[in-house]
């Protein structure tokens, strides 16, 4: 009698225990679930950055703020916009705009899939994370957006016929058309040249209905809901007598070059690697090469030069080119790396000693003599200990570190979308979790199946 009463209360209690073991799994699985929902949907944004840096930001740029009359993405309209007209506008495009079909039923490169994540990075997604992606990877648009006019230009255009108009006209076009026409409207590689005896000779009226509803499978959207009847009139009027217009009216601007704490990170590293042998380890020059960090050199020099010097070399000079040994983002990189020194840049050059000899003289980054053989046989002082010296003065890396370098986000979750290490952190918050109920439920499977047995091996004895 006292056997079967033991056994009945041990019976009650697995269960109890069962019953609180499957109560607190069910307490804690909203949380599991709004951990897992969260490290989804950074993973999510995580690959739709990279869609977006590789399809989208020559168009909307890199923030999304948009460029001319592109719209902007970043906007809290269309973070409320239902999914499904977001979904349809990407997958089909927009008829009578720039915008085009990016599904891949509609003969676009995207699956419905990756359409649902540039919704999803578009409804929740952080801008400035996004910003950053596309400039880590090398893809920030090259082209300006704006520039100013020439001062002398737009005084000389006041003494003609319609100089008014014209004078509107070059600041239109100054601050909404060149990023894609170019400057002094001779065009770029987005769109033909408006300063053209052709274009020129087109009406006035089919000048203005291209510029008030685009031109249907190119990029040049409609201007209708941008610009006034008076706006649209002067940049007909410029198109039609550019040849009046002196040549530097719209110059060239100088666009800086974009920079993440990644990007200056690689810039740094690659400088170390590449360019400190003969302009020093802190740019102050070496007698086989010029300065680099010296006011007056940065202040007359803007990116766009430096960028085209690294990348074609300077014939005639040991500048090589290094556009075939580096990538675009690497040389931005660099040029980023060199623009930092900007403001505390000495006015005076102070050129490091050495940097003249030959390898077996000199040390390869701070000229001071020494052995040890040719550059790419001694030990590397860069940062990258995988970096591999090449003759040619230049350097590859392996593989593994010649990956682009992951943003790093912010610990503070900026509106829109989580930070990544936050989710990092939920993710491995959710892995616990899980791993606490499996171990706590099978626990109490084992002790129920236990209590279980000596039941029935006591009914079995008696």
């Amino acid at each position: 009698m006292n056997v079967h009463k033991t056994e009945t209360w041990i019976g009650i209690i697995a269960t109890g225990l069962i019953g609180i073991g499957l109560l607190w799994i069910a307490w804690r699985e909203p949380t599991r679930l709004a951990f897992a929902q969260q490290a989804q949907l950074q993973t999510t944004l995580d690959e739709a950055m990279d869609l977006y840096a590789q399809n989208c930001s020559v168009c909307h740029g890199i923030s999304g703020e948009g460029i001319g009359a592109t719209p902007p993405l970043n906007n809290e309209s269309l973070r409320q916009s239902d999914y499904s007209s977001l979904f349809k506008i990407i997958g089909r495009g927009l008829f009578g705009t720039a915008m085009p079909a990016w599904s891949k039923e509609d003969g676009g490169p995207l699956s419905d899939y990756q359409i649902g994540e540039l919704v999803t990075l578009i409804q929740y997604g952080n801008w400035q994370e996004t910003h950053d992606r596309v400039v880590n990877l090398g893809l920030a648009p090259s082209v300006p957006f704006t520039t100013q006019p020439n001062p002398t230009v737009l005084e000389q255009l006041s003494t003609l016929p319609q100089g008014d108009l014209l004078i509107q006209g070059v600041n239109l076009y100054a601050q909404q058309c060149v990023a894609c026409h170019g400057t002094d409207g001779k065009g770029t590689t987005l769109a033909p040249a408006l300063n053209d005896p052709l274009v020129q000779k087109k009406s006035i009226d089919e000048l203005t209905r291209i510029i008030l509803n685009g031109v249907p499978g190119t990029i040049m959207a409609g201007w209708q809901n941008t610009l006034n009847k008076d706006e649209i009139d002067a940049l007909v009027t410029l198109i039609t007598q550019w040849d009046k217009v002196p040549e530097g009216a719209i110059p060239a601007p100088s666009q800086p070059v974009p920079v993440t704490a990644e990007s200056l990170a690689l810039g740094k590293d690659l400088y170390a690697q590449n360019c400190s042998r003969c302009h020093g380890p802190e740019g102050q020059g070496t007698r086989r090469a010029p300065s680099l960090n010296v006011k007056g050199y940065l202040e007359k020099t803007n990116d766009a030069a430096i960028q085209q010097i690294i990348t074609l070399g300077i014939p005639g000079t040991a500048m090589p080119s290094w556009g075939d040994r580096l990538s675009d983002a690497e040389i931005q990189a660099i040029v980023g790396f060199i623009r930092s020194w900007e403001p505390n840049a000495p006015e005076v050059a102070l050129p490091a000693r050495g940097g003249g000899g030959p390898w077996w003289k000199t040390n390869s980054s701070s000229g001071e003599i020494q052995g040890g053989g040719p550059p790419w046989m001694q030990k590397s002082n860069s940062s990258s200990p995988n970096s591999q010296y090449l003759p040619s003065g230049g350097s590859v890396q392996d593989r593994a570190t010649n990956e682009q370098t992951k943003p790093t986000i912010s610990d503070e979750t900026q509106k829109g979308g989580p930070s990544l290490s936050q989710s990092k952190s939920t993710a491995s918050q959710t892995t616990n979790i899980d791993w606490r109920a499996i171990i706590l439920i099978a626990a109490i499977s084992c002790f129920a199946l236990i209590l279980i047995t000596i039941g029935i091996s006591g009914l079995a004895r008696t």
